[in-house]
């Protein structure tokens, strides 16, 4: 798979981050859901035990293209 990377809300550069793949699928960077509560209510919508799901600031969306 291939990254572009399309743009950050991080001060330093490192996380979180935004990337368009070579598959028509975006990649977020961002900071693991670790909150008891919040994974118990993903759970119950359905995430497996091989998927995660990480936490981004809305500022990020800004960098995916309009309407893709």
């Amino acid at each position: 798979m291939k990254l572009t990377f399309l743009g950050t809300t991080s001060n330093s550069g490192s996380c979180p981050n935004l990337y368009a793949t070579d598959r028509g699928t975006y990649v977020v960077q961002g900071a693991k859901i670790t909150d008891a509560e919040a994974l118990e209510a993903l759970r119950e919508r359905g995430l497996p035990d091989h998927e995660t799901a990480v936490e981004i600031p809305v500022e990020l969306l800004r960098f995916a293209p309009k309407g893709a």
